[in-house]
């Protein structure tokens, strides 16, 4: 591949072709900068309004990872260098990225993405967005922003907040991983395939007899996903635990849903993980992720970006954010200093403070 951090190429000849973006920085997880978000709206919103393009195909370069999220190291830097705000880097890079999602999760043609290995934070708003998401035998999904003192942002106040029973809200507290089956459950992947399967769906695409009709394309790209898989799906673990997710999520007072998680002593491997990823995230994160999820279930699909756009802002601008990349991914010693120990210390005013405008703000910009 080249040096470009998003190759964008076509496949196939003729009248119409098949739009193709590759992420291409395997070295960190094809994690997402701002230049590549810059790179990737544009060429989709250029596609749009291109007759030559029948669908777009989204993948990563490597074998480990599709997308494993956002570069935070240049988030949490802006959110160092202009304390209370505004954090004019930070702040624009999330209204474009936003913006992308949107895009994504209303794009006039089909859109396919091959959700093969990490696919985590901000790959999975790329993802969640596409009408048809391949997910493979090594597809590791996961919102993992409580860990870091952020929250799963990207459109997941929508996403996960359709997913059966409580697994949004349970993923997004425990930073839990699923994989192939688990997400094919949980509505967050359509089809399962092997990762090695990808040249013949590629081959099939390039080839196909592609109309200017959106919904015919659309069944072109059904039937050519269609295809038997080359592999076997991995067990799911979430959908034989729905019960005990269920319970230990229910009801609307988190100190009550916290205490639950902690006390869980059960000998399930998988779900003693996730009670560790809580008790380790910022319980300020921890607040807002619940409050976030809570208010936004009703919402449209523009008012939840209204409102991620207004509560990444103001976590830009509080310090807990740029302490958890600086334990996870800065020193690495997996030490963070939050400002609270437990959820039912976080005053009331301060989680409010995060859902209220902030001032110089940038807005989001909907292009349809």
């Amino acid at each position: 591949m080249s040096e470009e951090v998003v190759v964008v190429s076509t496949l196939g000849e003729g009248d119409r072709q098949v739009g193709r973006l590759t992420l291409n920085v395997p070295r960190i997880l094809n994690s997402l900068d701002a230049e590549m978000i810059e790179i990737m709206l544009g060429k989709l919103l250029e596609w749009a309004e291109d007759d030559s393009i029948a669908a777009v195909y989204i993948d990563g370069e490597g074998e480990k990872a599709f997308c494993a999220g956002g570069d935070v190291h240049e988030l949490r830097r802006s959110s160092i260098e202009n304390p209370g705000g505004p954090c004019t880097y930070a702040e624009n890079f999330f209204a474009r990225e936003y913006q992308m999602n949107y895009v994504l999760f209303t794009y006039p043609k089909p859109v396919i993405c091959w959700g093969h290995g990490v696919v985590m934070g901000g790959g999975m708003g790329v993802m969640a967005g596409c009408s048809h998401r391949v997910v493979s035998e090594r597809t590791r999904i996961g919102m993992p922003e409580i860990t870091i003192a952020l929250f799963p942002d990207v459109g997941g106040s929508y996403f996960l907040n359709r997913t059966p029973g409580m697994i949004g809200r349970f993923l997004s507290l425990t930073s839990a991983h699923i994989n192939a089956a688990d997400a094919l459950f949980a509505n967050l992947g359509d089809v399962f395939l092997a990762h090695e399967q990808r040249h013949e769906v590629m081959a099939a695409l390039a080839g196909a007899d592609w109309t200017d009709d959106p919904e015919a394309n659309t069944a072109i790209v059904d039937a050519i996903l269609g295809m038997t898989p080359a592999a076997d799906l991995p067990a799911g673990v979430v959908e034989p635990l729905m019960p005990e997710i269920d319970a230990l999520m229910a009801g609307d007072d988190l100190v009550a849903i916290s205490d639950r998680l902690l006390a869980y002593d059960g000998d399930n491997a998988w779900l003693q993980k996730a009670r560790d990823g809580f008790a380790h995230g910022s319980k300020l994160a921890a607040s807002w992720i619940f409050r976030q999820l809570n208010d936004s279930i009703d919402y449209s699909l523009k008012e939840v970006f209204d409102t991620e756009l207004r509560l990444g802002a103001n976590i830009m601008r509080h310090p807990e954010f740029a302490e958890g990349v600086r334990a996870l991914l800065v020193d690495k010693d997996r030490q963070p200093k939050w400002q609270f120990d437990a959820v039912r210390d976080v005053p009331a005013d301060l989680l409010e403070s995060f859902f209220h405008e902030p001032e110089g703000a940038p807005s989001m910009d909907y292009p349809w």
